[in-house]
């Protein structure tokens, strides 16, 4: 489900949702990769969807099932839980607002979009620069 690069964008993280898990993914300067490994174990629900990236290396996965979003140092350490006041579909989620530090996150039972306010601003993806 949900891809994305490390800051320095030589590993891939792999949302594996059967597994509930985040696959780790070294790539080389070849283009190939080499040795995945797990970056981070979830419980319960159904597993990780949708994930994001903020300005520091920290990854937010979306947990569907469980309602909620768990915020990721940049070496797998679970730092906060945002659960969703609405239901357990929590599937995606992108950095927006003035300051690029409001978490706008999708609840797919009820179609509402959720809102938080992180401490740090999203990573700047290619099409914003």
């Amino acid at each position: 489900n949900g891809l994305i690069l490390n800051a320095a964008e030589n590993v891939l993280l792999v949302a594996a949702t059967r597994s509930n898990s985040i696959w780790r993914v070294p790539l080389t300067l070849d283009g190939g990769v080499t040795k995945a490994g797990i970056f981070a174990y979830m419980s319960g629900g159904i597993g990780p969807d949708g994930m994001a990236a903020d300005a520091v290396g920290n990854v937010i996965a979306a947990h569907v099932g469980m309602g909620c979003a768990w915020l990721f140092s940049p070496k797998g350490e679970p730092l906060y839980r945002i659960q969703s006041c609405r239901g357990d579909g929590v599937t995606n989620m992108a950095f927006g607002g003035a300051d690029n530090k409001t978490l706008f996150i999708t609840e797919s039972e009820t179609g509402t979009i959720l809102m938080a306010k992180m401490p740090v601003a999203g990573r700047l993806m290619y099409s914003h620069m």
